[in-house]
């Protein structure tokens, strides 16, 4: 097995096709092409689906991306280590998180004290937080709570009570509170599946025997924000996450139904030593 090969493989299953590949690697297409096809022969395995015109990787070839990743995350931090990276000068840090405001804090610090370090920021629910640091699309996530998944580090950043919120103009508007069992004949408006707001309220309603169901499912928070100003329903949110808004008015819920949202940071085990996660954890309080 050549060096060359395994590389020529790990970038054409990461840019999702030769020509990308090629031009990463700053060779011609066919020079990528030879050592994916001389992998593959020396080692009689098919890594790569070429019966459509989009190149898919095989259940092999998934395989052995994972392993790769690995392998060149670790060529890549060996580089940082003998460059300047070392002192975390320069680098690019790519954090997912279901509710940045969490992080603003740990930014604003992590800013002062590594000035020369891009930082990007995306957005998503628990669900796709951990499916983007398992895929190394992402370093650092920040989601609700820490994940009941192996393979995960991390450590809570703070606590807040989930609450009911609804438009100004709606009738709930006057209320001081709400029951878990005032929710089923209420129009529900929530989150997509993989929302720990939604899964902790569905499991506290499934515990007092109560089915919750949604009149309107929406894709993010802002969305359901929107949907509940509009008149659409009654939404939920940690109220650390509700915010200023003089079109909605939060509701509590009553204290026995105990529903908590903490948020976590977290990164992947196997990468918690690379010094640009490492640095960021430190100041998240994670040691």
């Amino acid at each position: 097995m050549r060096y060359a090969q395994l590389r020529a493989f790990h970038h054409v299953a990461v840019a999702g096709g030769f020509s990308r590949a090629a031009e990463a690697l700053h060779l011609t297409q066919p020079a990528v092409s030879d050592q994916v096809r001389q992998l593959e022969e020396s080692y009689d395995i098919l890594l790569f689906d070429r019966s459509r015109k989009q190149v898919r990787l095989t259940e092999a070839g998934e395989d052995l991306l994972r392993i790769t990743l690995r392998m060149f995350e670790a060529e890549n931090e060996a580089a940082e280590f003998l460059t300047e990276a070392r002192s975390l000068r320069t680098g690019h840090l790519r954090i997912m998180a279901d509710a940045p405001h969490h992080l603003l804090h740990i930014l604003a610090a992590f800013r002062d004290r590594y000035p020369g370090i891009r930082i990007s920021l995306s957005t998503g629910n628990s669900d796709q937080v951990v499916a983007a640091l398992r895929a190394y699309e992402a370093d650092v996530g920040v989601m609700g709570g820490m994940p009941e998944v192996s393979g995960l580090t991390g450590a809570v950043l703070d606590a807040s009570p989930i609450v009911a919120f609804v438009a100004r103009s709606s009738p709930l508007a006057a209320r001081s509170d709400l029951a878990l069992r005032d929710l089923p004949s209420l129009p529900l408006v929530l989150r997509e599946e993989g929302s720990k707001t939604r899964a902790k309220l569905l499991a506290a309603a499934e515990a007092e025997g109560l089915s919750l169901s949604p009149a309107i499912e929406a894709e993010g928070r802002e969305a359901v924000r929107e949907i509940v100003a509009a008149g659409g329903g009654v939404g939920f949110v940690s109220m650390a996450e509700f915010g200023a808004d003089a079109r909605l008015r939060p509701i509590p819920l009553r204290p026995e139904a105990g529903l908590m949202m903490e948020e976590a940071v977290v990164c992947l085990d196997q990468r918690r030593d690379v010094r640009l996660i490492r640095a960021f954890m430190e100041l998240a309080g994670v040691g």
